[in-house]
């Protein structure tokens, strides 16, 4: 899901350091380093961003509305020049 804006416990403003964690984490930084690098000191602060799991990128497998969306993109890049269908053409 998405990140927490706040901290469920403290209440200090994490969501802001996510993609800064993730990045520290691509270029080889330790999980403790990383944390104390972005200022995660207390230990309910490093809990909501270590056992966060990301799984935006899963959940829209499951929307329909996207779904569509990619197989309509998908037949027209299979069919170049092809007319671009109107609303209630068929």
């Amino acid at each position: 899901m998405i990140i927490p804006v706040r901290c469920f416990s403290c209440g200090k403003v994490i969501g802001n350091k996510w993609e800064t964690y993730q990045t520290m984490l691509e270029s080889d930084y330790n999980e403790g380093a990383a944390m104390d690098a972005i200022g995660l000191r207390r230990y309910c602060c490093r809990r909501m961003i270590l056992t966060h799991t990301d799984l935006i990128t899963k959940l829209l497998q499951y929307n329909p509305q996207e779904r569509r969306r990619e197989e309509f993109r998908a037949q027209f890049r299979q069919q170049p020049g092809a007319p671009v269908p109107t609303k209630g053409s068929t």
